[in-house]
């Protein structure tokens, strides 16, 4: 749709220019931008489509770049991109109210699904999800480890620290984890973080 606009915010060059050609390809209009700081310097009143940004960037980050999106009243979804090792900064930015994360490097198809779902669901608040009452239903099937392991992942840690804090070994976590994901029907570990947090957002 002609509204439908990508703003892709990120500080590496080739990234912004291959997410730029990618996007064009799937039909979206696409803006390119070098920084948070250069998004917000234009100083949009409203956002049409949806916004894809690195986590890490120079200057203002990913995570303050939601911020100041929330301060202005802008309130189109963010796609954040980031690292393997940045589990902990993608959990907080989905607090931060991120539509959701992807983890690099992915799969572009994962990414051009990401942001349809994003523009599908941009006028729903989380706290009136539909599958809320679902989510939490799931939730009650997870044993006690499994909720311990689901917990952890949602606090941003990675397996070997969840093992260490309770005293199983990563493989084991590894088992919960892969549990918790099918019991929870998620489809990613972004998935997983999102319905739990669309979960506490109803208690």
């Amino acid at each position: 749709m002609a509204s439908d606009v990508v703003h892709v915010v990120d500080d590496d060059v080739d990234v912004r220019k291959s997410l730029g050609f990618l996007l064009a390809t799937a039909d979206f209009a696409v803006r390119l931008y070098e920084s948070a700081t250069a998004f917000l310097a234009a100083e949009p009143k409203e956002i049409d489509g949806c916004i894809v940004t690195d986590v890490r960037m120079p200057g203002i980050d990913g995570i303050e770049f939601l911020r100041q999106l929330k301060a202005r009243g802008l309130d189109a979804p963010v796609i954040v991109m980031t690292g393997h090792a940045d589990v902990a900064l993608a959990v907080q930015a989905m607090k931060e109210g991120a539509a959701d994360f992807i983890e690099k490097p992915f799969d572009d198809q994962v990414l051009i699904d990401g942001i349809r779902t994003a523009l599908d669901h941009r006028s729903q608040p989380v706290a009136a999800h539909p599958q809320s009452s679902e989510i939490r239903k799931n939730l009650a099937t997870l044993s006690e480890r499994e909720r311990q392991v689901l917990d952890g992942l949602v606090s941003g840690l990675p397996n070997k620290t969840i093992a260490y804090d309770l005293g199983i070994s990563p493989r084991t976590v590894e088992i919960h984890r892969a549990n918790v994901m099918s019991k929870m029907s998620a489809g990613s570990l972004s998935h997983l973080v999102r319905m739990a947090l669309i979960a506490d957002s109803k208690s």
